[in-house]
């Protein structure tokens, strides 16, 4: 590999020679090679996009000239437009605090920038990395400032694919309202209901879960971008944070506004926690549903078989004809992954010091991960299983009919719970429907057990 010669403030590094980075991320390629895996894309995004607004500001307030600041906004563009990614080859489990990330965008633009204005790569004039690139920030308010760009970015689509996924479900559920099915308390026979009121609950879950990742993005708006090293704003001008604010906000449409405490914003991860947590919470809801489906999917003929779901692949490499509920199982296990995520959010939030928390790079990829991957999912969810999941209404009246337990608690107030505990009992000893047995023992006139015992009113409350 043909390589040239970069020096640091260590000493001589040897980069390839037409690589995009310099010095700095070679010395981190070597140092890390941890995991293999390399910032999400919208982690990539989010610290470009600040470098652009702080040229702009810097050029506002006088210390960057027009002919660098368009040079870097060029760079920075030519990035943000998904140009150059290959250039980004920092491990994701690197130095704390961010530092190799942070070098790695400042090179790359740097570089960029030189050839825009007819330089050389590795030859950083007129644009030198931290001099132009970086000026007015360190790794220390770019990290956490850049991790709240990227979820503001992340959770917009992930919401939007809760949402879908729950507007699905409304609308079967408003399909299947007057559809009766068992309900199930403890895995045992309980009372009827429809499956409209079971299926439109989970869609009411997952709302309520996007509602919840919604509410965390005030806090994540809110940039300690311009707090540098310690939170001081030593090297920036005082109007730099609400300038680099102002310039995000127009370009991404959010809500993004300079922290009310730049010390609080460098040593607190609160808001990742949050939002982690938000994203747990809708991965605890989602995998609950999964499940449901894949127990009432189960057999067909020796389990519950009350719903139908696509068939998407062949279910076994042995058992010819078997399908499996498989996009339930992936969406499991991506909901495992980003409770696991979550945990190491809040191992890295509280593993702080002082002034900084150097585990914002662990941090930031479990963040991005979660959101990525748990948007994918219910995307997959909603398109390969739940838009083409039906109701087998006469499996699930079988199951009515053949539990006396479902129907018998609307009989209690008629003729005690006492009594009514013994007709079950007598029902299933002797493999009878409970009309039967009621019947039988003349519990009350022929019309009104059977109106007592029908299914369907029992599903819209009060006494029978």
């Amino acid at each position: 590999m043909n390589v040239r010669r970069e020096r640091d403030s260590l000493g001589d590094v040897m980069v390839p020679e037409t690589a995009l980075w310099g010095a700095q991320t070679q010395r981190a390629v070597d140092n890390y090679p941890i995991s293999g895996y390399r910032a999400f894309p919208a982690f990539i995004d989010a610290p470009v996009l600040l470098k652009k607004a702080a040229a702009c500001a810097n050029h506002d307030a006088g210390r960057l000239d027009k002919v660098m600041r368009d040079a870097i906004v060029a760079a920075c563009d030519e990035i943000l437009a998904g140009g150059h990614r290959e250039a980004f080859v920092v491990d994701v489990f690197q130095a704390g605090a961010g530092t190799s990330h942070n070098m790695n965008c400042n090179e790359v633009i740097a570089n960029l920038a030189n050839e825009w204005l007819g330089g050389k790569r590795g030859v950083y004039t007129p644009v030198n990395p931290n001099d132009h690139v970086n000026m007015a920030q360190s790794t220390n308010d770019v990290t956490p400032s850049a991790i709240r760009l990227a979820m503001l970015a992340l959770v917009d689509p992930l919401c939007a694919e809760l949402d879908a996924l729950a507007d699905v479900l409304a609308a079967k559920a408003a399909l299947w309202a007057t559809v009766p099915k068992a309900a199930r308390t403890h895995l045992q026979d309980a009372v009827p209901m429809t499956f409209g009121q079971e299926i439109g609950a989970w869609g009411t879950m997952l709302r309520d879960s996007a509602a919840r990742i919604r509410g965390a993005k005030p806090e994540l708006g809110q940039l300690g971008i311009g707090g540098t090293a310690a939170g001081t704003g030593l090297n920036a001008d005082p109007e730099y944070a609400g300038r680099v604010c102002a310039y995000l906000a127009a370009w991404t449409g959010q809500l993004i506004v300079p922290a009310k405490d730049l010390f609080a914003s460098m040593q607190s991860a609160g808001a990742f926690v949050r939002a982690s947590g938000e994203m747990r919470t809708a991965a605890l809801e989602l995998s609950k549903i999964a499940n449901d489906i894949r127990l009432l999917v189960s057999g067909p003929r020796t389990g519950i078989g009350e719903l139908r779901i696509p068939a998407v692949q062949p279910g076994s490499s042995i058992m010819p004809g078997k399908i499996n509920p498989s996009i339930a199982e992936m969406v499991d296990q991506v909901c495992y992954q980003v409770i696991g995520n979550d945990t190491a959010v809040a191992f890295g939030a509280q593993a702080g010091q002082l002034e900084l928390n150097v585990m914002m790079p662990g941090m930031a990829f479990a963040l991005c991960f979660s959101a990525t991957i748990l948007t994918n999912a219910t995307r997959v969810f909603r398109l390969r299983c739940v838009e083409g999941m039906e109701v087998d209404a006469e499996r699930a009246r079988e199951l009515l009919d053949a539990s006396p337990s479902l129907v018998v608690t609307a009989l209690a107030p008629h003729i005690g719970y006492d009594r009514a505990a013994t007709l079950v009992k007598k029902a299933l000893a002797e493999r009878r429907s409970l009309l039967e047995v009621g019947l039988a023992e003349n519990v009350m006139p022929e019309p009104d057990l059977r109106r007592v015992l029908d299914p369907l009113p029992m599903t819209r409350g009060g006494v029978q």
